[in-house]
C-alpha cells in the first residue's frame, strides 16, 4: 500500500531523474544578455530593457506576418518562449478537457520548453496508476500526493505543465500555480463524456457519471475562473485548434500585462521624457 512517506522517497528519486532529463533538453536557468550599464544619479544601474527585453513582439500583430496564416502559425509558438522569459505555463480544467494533449503540442511547437504531466509523474513515482492510488489512499491521499508533486516541479523553469482536474481544490497549490501563467481549458461536461466514454477515472465510477462531472465543475468553477487565460473548448475543436488558441491568448496576455518597468518606460516616453540617456 502507498504511504505518504514511501511516496516522498519515490518522488525524491523521480525528481533526481527528472532533473537529469530536463537538463538534457533545455537549460534550467534563464539566459541573460550582457547588461547595458548606465550611470544615473551618481550610481551605476542596469537598463532593464537591455537586460531582459529580447525584442520579440506579438506575431499576431506583426505587419510582416499579417495576412499569412501559415507563417504566423509556424512562428507564433517558437516566438512565445522568449516572450515568457522562462515562466511556466500551467493547464487547469476538469478531467478530459484536453490538458495533457494540448500542453504536449504547445511544448513541441515552442521547442525550448519541456512538457510535464503531474498525473504521469505521480504514477512514475509511486509505481501505481491513478485509480490504484484512489483505491488505496482515497481522494484525500491522492490530493496530498498531487500537492507534493506540484511543490517539486514548480521551481523549474521553461515548462508546460498539465495538472490534474482537482489540483485547484487545495489553496496551497494556487501559490505554486501563480508563479507562472495559468490556462483554463473550459469544456462542457457533455462534450467530455463523449470523449472519455468507458473511462476508468475514479471519480466517475458512479451510476450517473455525467451528473458527477457537472457537480465537480460546479464545485471548482470559481477556482478555475481565477486562471489568467480561459479557453472555451467546443466539440468541433481538435487539440491542434485548441493549441492555436492557447498560443494566441498567451501572446495577447503578455501584451496586456507588461512588466512594471515597461509601463514606466512607456509612460515616460508618452510624456516626452527621456527614459535614460
Amino acid at each position: 500500500m502507498l504511504t505518504i512517506q514511501s511516496f516522498l522517497i519515490a518522488l525524491a528519486c523521480t525528481s533526481a531523474c527528472f532533473y537529469t532529463h530536463v537538463s538534457a533538453f533545455a537549460p534550467l536557468t534563464l539566459g541573460r544578455a550582457p547588461a547595458f550599464v548606465l550611470s544615473a544619479g551618481g550610481f551605476e544601474w542596469e537598463d532593464p530593457s537591455e537586460a531582459f527585453d529580447q525584442g520579440v513582439e506579438n506575431p499576431f500583430k506583426s505587419e510582416v506576418l499579417v495576412g499569412s496564416d501559415e507563417k504566423i502559425k509556424s512562428s507564433a509558438g517558437r516566438l512565445l518562449g522568449p516572450r515568457l522569459n522562462g515562466s511556466n505555463v500551467y493547464f487547469v480544467g476538469i478531467m478530459g478537457s484536453g490538458k495533457s494533449a494540448v500542453g504536449d503540442i504547445l511544448a513541441r511547437r515552442m521547442g525550448t520548453y519541456n512538457f510535464l504531466d503531474t498525473d504521469e509523474i505521480i504514477e512514475r513515482a509511486t509505481g501505481m496508476t491513478i485509480p490504484e492510488i484512489f483505491k488505496a489512499e482515497g481522494e484525500e491521499g491522492f490530493r496530498t500526493v498531487e500537492a507534493q508533486v506540484l511543490d517539486s516541479v514548480h521551481p523549474y523553469v521553461r515548462c508546460i505543465i498539465s495538472t490534474g482536474g482537482g489540483i485547484v481544490i487545495k489553496l496551497e497549490n494556487w501559490s505554486k500555480l501563480q508563479t507562472g501563467l495559468v490556462v483554463w481549458l473550459d469544456c462542457e461536461p457533455e462534450v467530455i463524456m463523449r470523449r472519455i466514454e468507458g473511462t476508468d477515472r475514479p471519480l466517475l465510477q458512479t451510476d450517473n457519471p455525467l451528473q458527477k462531472l457537472k457537480d465537480l465543475l460546479a464545485e471548482r468553477e470559481d477556482k478555475y475562473s481565477q486562471a489568467d487565460i480561459r479557453i472555451k473548448v467546443t466539440e468541433d475543436m481538435d487539440t491542434e485548434h485548441v493549441a492555436d488558441l492557447a498560443i494566441r491568448e498567451l501572446h495577447n496576455f503578455i501584451d496586456e500585462n507588461p512588466p512594471a518597468w515597461k509601463l514606466a518606460k512607456s509612460k515616460a516616453q508618452a510624456e516626452g521624457l527621456d527614459w535614460v540617456k
